[in-house]
């Protein structure tokens, strides 16, 4: 994950991200450097998410909502040890609070 560089080509696309059958199931926006053959894989978050305001929402297994927040994504590693911190909660989604486009799905480790 990274911002794009000038002149290249991003495809905006709908991305099924919450597939659960429940309230909260959900499709978003993404953006997508055309010519993109990775995803993101990693321990820790990408400078692209560090600088951006993101909206954190933690799911049970079942895909239901127990909690969410909004963070600074300087300061998003805190809240994810705390929405982590209840055992409940087996995931996260990020997504970005400004514009809303969805980020990324964080799991435990």
């Amino acid at each position: 994950m990274r911002d794009a560089k000038a002149g290249e080509t991003l495809l905006l696309v709908n991305f099924e991200h919450q597939p659960a059958d429940t309230p909260y199931r959900s499709s978003h926006a993404v953006y997508v450097r055309e010519g993109a053959t990775e995803r993101w894989s990693g321990d820790h978050l990408p400078a692209v998410m560090r600088k951006r305001l993101l909206s954190l929402r933690a799911f049970s297994a079942d895909g239901s909502m127990i909690d969410a927040d909004v963070v600074e994504g300087r300061d998003a590693e805190p809240l994810i040890e705390r929405l982590f911190g209840d055992s409940s909660v087996a995931y996260i989604h990020a997504h970005y609070a400004k514009p809303g486009c969805y980020a990324a799905r964080i799991d435990r480790a």
